[in-house]
């Protein structure tokens, strides 16, 4: 099983899986759990396969939305993990600029709630300087 965010040496790589209208969010080999904590808060689902060595961790957008909500809600998780400092990737037929920047709005003015409706966790210490290689 091949990671995204291990070979382009991001935190978290969100992408449509290849065939499929499945959003992944791949986070980085042994990524903390306060990253994959925030992903779960974000609304993304927890995803894992237990092999005889590594355990494979990755998040996926829920099946039960519709094409453009996935699209929103991987857009409106990005901000969250810029903020909390994280390195952060998003494929362009993914991003949604309305909602990343309705997001960061709502972050910037204290409005920012996650999926669950509980604010987002403190920042969690990032182990890279955020970058946004977003369109």
């Amino acid at each position: 099983m091949g990671n995204r965010a291990d070979t382009r040496g991001t935190d978290v790589e969100i992408y449509r899986k290849a065939l499929t209208d499945t959003i992944h969010a791949d986070t980085a080999t042994g990524a903390p759990e306060q990253l994959l904590d925030l992903l779960d808060e974000l609304g993304l689902e927890r995803k894992e396969v237990r092999t005889a060595g590594p355990v494979y961790v990755w998040h996926e957008v829920p099946e039960h939305l519709g094409p453009d909500e996935r699209k929103r809600l991987a857009s409106r998780a990005i901000p969250a993990l810029l903020t909390a400092g994280y390195k952060v990737n998003c494929t362009p037929d993914i991003f949604d600029e309305a909602a990343y920047q309705q997001a960061a709005h709502e972050i910037r003015s204290g409005q920012r709630t996650s999926a669950a409706g509980h604010p987002p966790p403190a920042a969690a210490p990032a182990r890279r300087s955020p970058s946004r290689r977003t369109p």
